[in-house]
């Protein structure tokens, strides 16, 4: 048992750790410096960004943002076709979270993230990304989004996404729509 152990001693006293030694010099200091900035996951945290967990764990209040109830974007269209560019740019809830869950009443859950904040346009991706593929006719009698709803008695970590029948995007695009289906 005594022959492993300095063959273990030689191994960290010896001279072949010697231009490890002038290697690891070098390599720690860069190591220090990372430590120093942090890990490269935090550094891309924007300030003031929360996690939702602990925003619960404060009972904080969220507030979701107006302008999703005015978009009038339906679920299996890209959100990048949305005329309102600057609303898509907006956080999602105030104050700005990492993460948050969206809730379909018929019990589809997608998560939105965005480290530097969920943007509304996060949450539209999010819920793209489940109905891009799907026909008009396989979204049901609500194809179109009516906004979101927070209720922390329900759960605080989730939004409930609600739906409409008809979206209100300008007059001009439906009616050239039912022209061009009726010619």
């Amino acid at each position: 048992m005594t022959e492993p152990l300095t063959r273990i001693d030689s191994a960290v006293a010896g001279l072949s750790i010697s231009p490890k030694d002038e290697k690891t010099e070098t390599k720690p200091e860069k190591k220090t410096e990372k430590k120093d900035k942090g890990h490269k996951r935090v550094s891309s945290t924007a300030n003031g960004v929360k996690n939702i967990n602990d925003l619960e764990k404060d009972q904080i209040p969220i507030e979701i943002a107006i302008e999703t109830q005015k978009l009038g974007w339906k679920l299996n269209t890209s959100p990048g076709l949305l005329e309102d560019k600057e609303a898509l740019s907006k956080f999602l809830v105030t104050p700005p979270v990492k993460k948050i869950d969206l809730h379909f009443p018929l019990g589809l859950e997608v998560t939105a993230r965005n480290l530097k904040g969920v943007t509304i346009k996060d949450g539209l991706d999010a819920i793209y990304k489940q109905f891009k593929k799907k026909a008009d006719d396989e979204l049901g009698d609500k194809p179109v989004l009516a906004g979101f709803e927070w209720d922390p008695e329900e759960s605080w970590t989730k939004l409930i996404v609600h739906q409409k029948k008809e979206g209100a995007p300008p007059p001009s695009k439906k009616s050239k729509k039912k022209g061009g289906e009726d010619k």
